[in-house]
């Protein structure tokens, strides 16, 4: 049977507004008055009701996070890192995986805005531009974009660097000698996708090298695409002698398919992943990589996004910012001069 706060206050003796003073810590009452509450919470195994408190307050305490796919870990860490930040300030956070399905991307933001969520933080752009800020705009939420940019939406961003962290990586491939670069993107159809691509071909233009047509591969980001656009590679572009992959998850699946065809990682081909997700410090030969503190970005970004909910709720309005990460090169064993 549930139990309310009147149950308490008739258990303990005291009125209800008391019990309720004592649970939310809104003006102090007696020592002998807060125990007494205290212990009838205990012996009714009473629980407050949230719902309750934020029809009152009109927070919930929730954050809504949209991420596209949760078995990649570099979303599993920018997860950790979202939660940690947000428990720390007494949030709790509902997470979604949209699976780069724009209906289902918004099935779930209206669903999180029928809730009640205090805030949102997409880490998502498979939605249209117009359904994802169409309902916002029909119902207005503080929203933190991470990573990838929602076209048309207003909200705060918190994005790494793309373009500049794949001319680096690029660049740390040409400096050990290698001039046969390809590039394993992601979709392209997403503008990470497009940065990482751009960042590639401005390090070999800058180098005055013209990549040929067949060495730049687009598929999903997942280790199984690695694993085939690399087995196409070296058997169609044997002069290929360095891969620069769009993500991590894509190098580990070129390092496994330079495994099976017995090409020796780094002495005849060298990877280079983007992300710097701790998996990739683990596999066999460790995958050099471009990245970041993948949680701290999580942790800034939920910081960013609670801010904008207190100002919200306070009036205070700010401009919207952007911030921006620069990756740096986490060099491992996978990367080496290029072959005599």
């Amino acid at each position: 049977m549930a139990r309310t706060i009147k149950d308490v206050a008739a258990r303990a003796g005291v009125s209800f507004t008391t019990v309720s003073h004592v649970l939310n810590g809104t003006r102090r009452v007696s020592e002998e008055s807060r125990r007494r509450v205290e212990r009838a919470v205990a012996e009714l195994g009473y629980v407050p009701s949230a719902l309750a408190r934020s029809l009152k307050t009109s927070e919930t305490h929730v954050l809504g996070v949209l991420v596209p796919n949760i078995t990649n870990p570099f979303f599993a860490e920018l997860m950790r890192g979202v939660e940690d930040a947000a428990r720390g300030q007494g949030y709790s956070v509902f997470l979604c995986n949209c699976d780069d399905d724009p209906a289902r991307q918004l099935g779930y933001v209206q669903r999180l805005l029928a809730r009640r969520v205090d805030g949102l933080l997409l880490a998502n752009s498979a939605a249209e531009a117009s359904t994802v800020s169409g309902a916002l705009k029909q119902t207005p939420v503080p929203t933190v974009v991470v990573d990838r940019a929602v076209a048309g939406l207003d909200a705060d961003l918190v994005r790494v660097d793309n373009t500049g962290g794949a001319r680096l990586a690029t660049e740390h491939l040409l400096g050990l000698g290698h001039r046969r670069i390809a590039c394993l993107a992601g979709p392209l159809a997403f503008e990470v996708s497009r940065a990482r691509v751009a960042g590639w071909r401005e390090a070999l233009a800058a180098a005055g090298i013209t990549p040929a047509p067949g060495w730049l591969v687009e598929g999903p980001y997942s280790p199984a695409q690695g694993h085939a656009a690399t087995l196409g590679l070296l058997a169609d572009h044997p002069e290929i002698t360095a891969i620069c992959a769009g993500n991590d998850l894509l190098g580990i699946g070129a390092l496994r398919a330079a495994a099976e065809r017995g090409v020796a990682v780094p002495q005849q081909l060298s990877v280079i992943g983007f992300d710097g997700i701790e998996l990739g410090g683990f596999v066999h030969p460790g995958l050099s990589s471009v990245g970041e503190d993948i949680r701290a970005i999580g942790e800034r970004a939920a910081a960013v996004l609670i801010e904008r909910i207190r100002r919200s709720a306070s009036r205070q309005p700010s401009p919207l910012r952007e911030l921006v990460v620069t990756p740096a090169l986490i060099l491992r064993e996978s990367t080496g001069p290029v072959p005599a």
